[in-house]
């Protein structure tokens, strides 16, 4: 028999809450719904709101077969908020957004990855925040990418910009950036220009082409999740790994601190420690008075 429950007066059906969904750490579907309820609910509800979400879903686990949808999935309840997005192919799509508690729960019961773009539902292709996705080719790992932060931190400094840091909960590393509202092409060509520099000033670390040629042991600064079309894991998520790992924000000491690449990898059991501790660490990302406009911009 599916439980009923209900969570902010909307009635929900969990399914399979003993269904182990991380054979390596034994966790189940039920664990997973509690880490988003009792332990993320508070810390990424606010950054997912107003945004429209793509879902990467894992129904049997990491294991299972994984699929990627932008569209409300069938079955969504007509009180789960939706919106229009623009896409070339097809003007009246609409996707999800994640508004409450009851709705992230809906979701999480369908076991997803939480994907958000750059901008908000309200101002399509007018980003309020830039995104660096640090990718390590093997053998380098994620503390070669900390390398590579550190150097885009103090380079958009210059810029009078501020950068917070995520896992990517698999092996990278996240850079976020708050910005006035502005256009995302602008955003992609800027954060193109920092990339290429990136690997003109460390040749031997960051490179800027995807050409997989060129990437053992070099990390790629991906900019392209700065176009409007593309899409960032949400800070909290839990990610589609062989274990329940996190895309957790991380303190500035903890990137220069990184010397082994288990120095920044955090579950699902350990977030509710590192909340308590911390609170929200990309907190700054939904402060209005920290973001700055691209240089050449008017402030």
């Amino acid at each position: 028999m599916t439980p009923i429950t209900e969570v902010e007066g909307r009635r929900l059906s969990l399914s399979n809450l003993d269904k182990v969904l991380y054979r390596a750490t034994g966790t189940t579907k039920g664990e997973v719904l509690h880490y988003y309820a009792a332990t993320v609910a508070g810390a990424i509800l606010p950054h997912l709101r107003d945004r429209p979400v793509s879902f990467l879903r894992y129904p049997d686990g990491p294991g299972g077969q994984l699929f990627f949808t932008k569209n409300p999935p069938p079955g969504t309840p007509d009180w789960v908020h939706t919106t229009p997005v623009p896409r070339s192919e097809d003007q009246a799509a609409r996707q999800v957004m994640v508004q409450d508690l009851a709705s992230l729960m809906w979701a999480a019961n369908l076991v997803v990855e939480f994907h958000t773009p750059q901008w908000r539902a309200d101002a399509p292709e007018t980003a309020d925040r830039m995104v660096f996705d640090l990718d390590p080719g093997s053998p380098a790992s994620v503390v070669q990418c900390c390398a590579v932060a550190l150097w885009l931190r103090e380079r958009l400094a210059a810029d009078g910009l501020f950068a917070y840091g995520k896992t990517s909960g698999s092996k990278g590393l996240h850079l976020l950036v708050p910005l006035e509202p502005t256009p995302s092409a602008e955003v992609s060509a800027y954060a193109k220009r920092l990339a290429v520099e990136a690997e003109s000033a460390l040749p031997e670390l960051a490179l800027h082409r995807m050409k997989r040629a060129l990437r053992p042991g070099k990390v790629f600064v991906d900019f392209s999740q700065n176009s409007a079309s593309k899409t960032t894991a949400t800070p909290y998520t839990l990610r589609a790994r062989t274990e329940p790992t996190v895309s957790a924000p991380v303190t500035w000491d903890e990137i220069e601190g990184c010397r082994d690449p288990e120095d920044l990898v955090f579950r699902a059991d350990g977030m509710a420690a590192r909340l308590e501790r911390h609170g929200d660490l990309l907190g700054p990302l939904l402060d209005p008075d920290r973001a700055r406009p691209l240089p050449g911009q008017a402030a």
